[in-house]
């Protein structure tokens, strides 16, 4: 199952090129088409989302009150809701120790300056329906942004005929202020643009499909938005000392995310990979999304043997994946050399699985490479900043010449005579 390569400086090349390759963006085809689908919404608002809607979902769209989520929350099972209660509290933990202040000081000239910072007004979280409904990622999206101070969270959700009753009970966990049921391109149209009931909003998280990434992709700039995410990976750097039940168990737990994730094995022994391969195929044998797990492990799945862990850090530091997990003797030792990914777990109890859904961090990570300068989503992606200056005549007085020079230098004179005109 697994493909197990020595490092020779190319057969670890074409595997890394290869994992890139993978999350080619959209076609043509798919651009064009929701090119279309935001041109109308931004020229005919809610009755084109309401065309588009019935035309792909055979529905139109509706809120969801307040009440059918307090419903859903009390037909969850009582351990589901504390699971998601207990990721909740977590979540907003973390955050809130992460949340900056507003700060103002004195600059080396006596005046005062600073920076304040608020969230955003208004933020829109697309929620995927049917089979890809995860109550986890309502969290990891909404909480945050309550943290930051947004004003009001709006989710969109695409109206299903059975609305996930986990989705709509985390959405209350979450103090998501409105769930509207629209989905597709034309659900990000009209937070894009607005579109009657439903109200533009500064940012847009959370994942979709092929045409829900171009449509954001299309709406940056109209809009900010967290990334535009391609098939999830997981990289783990393990020695000798690794437990290969349990990193045959970590490859697997993104490998059946779908059939383009990719899952990769640094290790410092042969024999280790030898043991994970023989530990995927069994364990394979007896989880449910099997075929899906053996296309991504076939296609995007190796191993590769390093010389070292230096090589081996060197190697993810290249490739830059979403989860990277260090099972080493000394993974700590380790931590220094890692350089990009979108989040470490240390140690062998420390499970990829944890950050997706309890430990607090956020699980939406920046993929195929990003993390070379992108950052995982978190309270500080829901903020914005203002500097602040304030000096007085005697503080200006003494920099007065200094501005004059430098606007003189640039040719802009009326920014010289708005210095000048204060001391004739």
């Amino acid at each position: 199952m697994l493909n197990i390569v020595t490092a020779d400086g190319v057969a670890e090349k074409l595997v890394i090129q290869a994992i890139r390759e993978r999350a080619a963006s959209a076609n043509h085809a798919i651009e064009m088409a929701v090119k279309a689908i935001m041109e109308n919404v931004r020229e005919e608002g809610l009755p084109a989302v309401e065309r588009y809607t019935r035309q792909f979902d055979h529905k139109v769209p509706y809120e969801i009150s307040r009440e059918k989520l307090a419903e859903a929350y009390d037909r969850c099972p009582k351990e589901l809701i504390a699971a998601l209660e207990h990721a909740a509290a977590n979540i907003r933990d973390y955050n809130e120790k992460l949340l900056p202040r507003s700060v103002t000081w004195s600059s080396p000239d006596g005046g005062e300056v600073g920076r304040i910072v608020r969230g955003l007004t208004r933020v829109g979280i697309y929620v995927p329906g049917g089979t890809a409904a995860y109550p986890s990622s309502v969290l990891m999206n909404a909480i945050p942004a309550k943290v930051a101070g947004v004003e009001e969270i709006i989710m969109v959700t695409p109206p299903t005929d059975n609305l996930n009753d986990a989705v709509l009970a985390a959405a209350k966990i979450a103090g998501v202020d409105r769930v509207i049921a629209v989905g597709g391109a034309q659900a990000v149209a009209a937070l894009t643009y607005g579109a009657g009931v439903i109200p533009k909003v500064d940012k847009l998280v959370g994942p979709g499909n092929a045409y829900v990434a171009a449509a954001k992709r299309l709406a940056y700039g109209q809009l900010d938005i967290d990334m535009v995410a391609g098939p999830s990976e997981v990289l783990v750097i393990a020695d000798e000392t690794a437990d290969a039940k349990f990193v045959a168990a970590d490859l697997l737990s993104q490998a059946e995310h779908d059939k383009l994730a990719s899952a990769v094995l640094l290790t410092t022994s042969k024999a280790l990979a030898e043991a994970v391969d023989a530990e995927m195929i069994r364990q394979t044998g007896y989880l449910e999304r099997s075929e899906i797990m053996e296309c991504s492990i076939r296609d995007f799945g190796c191993a590769i043997v390093c010389h070292s862990l230096d090589e081996a850090a060197a190697l993810g530091n290249e490739i830059a994946p979403e989860h990277l997990e260090v099972v080493t003797a000394d993974p700590e030792g380790l931590l220094p050399k890692i350089k990009n990914a979108g989040a470490v777990f240390l140690g062998s109890w420390s499970p990829e699985p944890l950050g997706d859904y309890l430990a607090g961090p956020d699980h939406v990570l920046p993929t195929s490479g990003t993390a070379r300068f992108f950052s995982p989503l978190s309270v500080t992606s829901f903020l914005k900043t203002m500097s602040v200056i304030k000096y007085d005549k005697a503080t200006l007085e003494p920099v007065k010449d200094e501005i004059i020079v430098l606007a003189q230098s640039e040719k802009l004179t009326a920014h010289a005579n708005s210095i000048q005109v204060r001391f004739e």
